[in-house]
């Protein structure tokens, strides 16, 4: 697989948004780092995890892979394309390959549409369809998602929470769409539901062969649900890998102290421990050199000013100084 054309890639993506006076030219101009150099990719068929604390830039990325947000620098390809530079009909055909299904279910269906409607709205915007037509991939998507197809008639608030998500599942498939951005898809539900959400997106990976981008707090289910894992820190990638390789040995001290905090599956093994100090700084004004040196106990004096690349290390890419020294994680 990594040898294939990525079916979606990030090249050194940075966005900054004004704050204070950036607009403002009698006032020193101060820039928020939401992303600062995102190199990801997601291929195929794939499940890409991202992970990380709130304000790390998991949304700010997502919005620019949605086109929501136009990058301060970078490039983001689908199948080798800049996605910014599509117009006209291959502008239509990307939004229709990319969807996305967000956090609150509710909220992102419009409670005065019913069901058949709000999952046919993209069909009918890409136009050329019948009516008959439009109905009949409403049906089948539903169907696809466990639903019947004479539910098109109702409204969102006759349905629960997770019934509600699968109706968001189903717009998102509805048009053929190749990669899928799961923005949180379970975190508002109950345990029980989350399953078989879970179970629910497998099925439709395996069938339709579509990719996801899966975000996420929860380390368990994003490491239940990803081929592979990124762990993004105030705005940077500071370590990729395999979800089995991941969670079984994680390498940054960052990647270690998330996973610290998180219970473990097996409550006999030995939990992971990481010592980490403070809290996340601003990305309105992120340390120098590594982001996470004033919080890291294995800092080094390097670390203050040189600000690490992400390199392959065991079979993973990471950005710390701390590998280019020893290649070894210090024992806790």
């Amino acid at each position: 697989m990594s040898g294939a054309t990525p079916l979606l890639e990030l090249r050194d993506v940075k966005k900054y948004f004004p704050a204070g006076g950036a607009r403002m030219p009698w006032v020193a101009p101060r820039w928020v780092k939401a992303v600062d150099g995102v190199n990801l990719s997601i291929h195929a068929g794939e499940t890409v995890g991202l992970v990380g604390e709130s304000g790390c830039g998991k949304t700010t990325t997502t919005r620019l892979i949605l086109r929501l947000e136009r990058p301060t620098q970078g490039q983001v390809l689908f199948e080798g394309r800049d996605v910014f530079a599509l117009k006209g009909r291959d502008l239509q055909r990307y939004r229709q390959s990319v969807q996305a299904v967000f956090q609150d279910p509710y909220s992102s269906l419009n409670p005065r549409m019913r069901i058949g409607d709000i999952i046919g709205e993209p069909l009918e915007a890409q136009g050329g369809l019948s009516r008959q037509t439009i109905k009949a991939k409403v049906g089948d998507a539903l169907s696809l998602v466990g639903l019947r197809p004479a539910n098109a008639t109702r409204f969102p608030h006759e349905f629960s929470g997770g019934q509600r998500q699968r109706i968001a599942i189903a717009r998102a498939i509805a048009t053929s769409a190749r990669l899928i951005v799961l923005d949180e898809p379970v975190s508002a539900l109950d345990v029980s539901i989350r399953a078989q959400i879970m179970t629910l997106l497998e099925d439709l990976q395996r069938q339709l062969g579509v990719s996801f981008l899966f975000i996420g707090h929860d380390l368990a289910t994003v490491i239940h649900i990803s081929q592979r894992i990124a762990v993004m820190y105030l705005g940077n990638i500071v370590e990729e890998a395999s979800a089995d390789v991941l969670s079984a040995t994680p390498m940054h001290p960052y990647t270690r102290a998330l996973f610290a905090a998180a219970l473990p599956p097996d409550p006999f093994e030995a939990p992971i421990t990481a010592m980490v100090e403070g809290g996340v700084p601003t990305a309105l004004a992120p340390p120098s050199g590594c982001h996470f040196h004033p919080r890291c106990p294995y800092a080094m004096a390097r670390c203050s000013t040189e600000a690490p690349e992400l390199l392959p290390v065991d079979g993973r890419a990471i950005a710390c100084h701390l590998y280019s020294e020893c290649r070894s994680v210090p024992s806790s």
